[in-house]
Formats: C-alpha cells, structure tokens, sequence
C-alpha cells in the first residue's frame, strides 16, 4: 500500500468511527443501543469510541513515527472484536433491530468493521516494524 492509501486507511477508520457513532446512536439519544451492551456501549463508551476515532485521525500523517500507538490501536480494535463476538454468541441482533433500526445495524456491523481495521492496522504496525528493523 502506498503512504497515501494509508493515510487514507487511518482518516477512513477515524471517520467510521466518529460519524457512524454519531448517526446510529443519533447523537446520544438512542437509548437501545446502552441498553443492549451496558458496559461496553454505554454513551460513555460511545464518546470513547468517537475519541479513538480522532487518534486515527491524528496518527494518519505522522504513524511511522508512533508505532507503539499504531500497536495500541491493534489491541483496541481487537478488544472490540472479541466484545463483538461474546456480544453476537449471547444475544440476538434481530431482536434489536424490533427495537431499533439504528441499534440493529451498529450491532449488525460494529465488529465486522473493527475486524477489517484491526487487520489494517496490524498491516500498518507489521510494516513499520518491518521497515525500521531493514535500516
């Protein structure tokens, strides 16, 4: 991947973050999605989320430079892989979505998303790695 498609990559994360958070959970006032994950989800947790969305954004023109955050967010978006997961084994998403359209598809989509960008950011963090210890 060139440097641009990567920067790219990094502002597109941010962005999914940050306007996805914002749409689905119509800015704080959908009540279904805290409910539905309380601890992981909760408005707090959403605010985070929109935060890490900014650290993609901020890391997207300077990551080479902070691999150790590039290696941070890898575990973060695995975290939430995992979340995702126990999330989907436990519970059912249609019932959801008979609550709330919005809630179902964030719970529908949240860790396919943070799947393909923890692949990404692995990719990204690998190839740091790999370049500074070539030179």
């Amino acid at each position: 991947m060139t440097e641009k498609t990567l920067r790219k990559g990094f502002i597109a994360a941010g962005l999914m973050n940050i306007v996805a958070v914002l749409i689905l959970s119509r800015f704080f006032t959908n009540e279904v999605i805290p409910e539905q994950d309380p601890v992981v989800m909760s408005n707090f947790g959403l605010l985070m989320i929109i935060v890490w969305g900014f650290l993609y954004i901020a890391l997207a023109f300077n990551y080479r430079s902070a691999k150790w955050v590039v290696a941070t967010v890898v575990i973060e978006k695995f975290i939430y892989v995992v979340a995702w997961l126990l999330w989907m084994i436990n519970n059912n998403v249609i019932d959801v979505y008979e609550k709330d359209l919005f809630a179902g598809i964030f719970y529908s989509v949240y860790g396919i998303n943070d799947f393909i960008f923890f692949l990404f950011f692995l990719y990204v963090f690998y190839k740091i790695q790999f370049k500074s210890t070539q030179s």
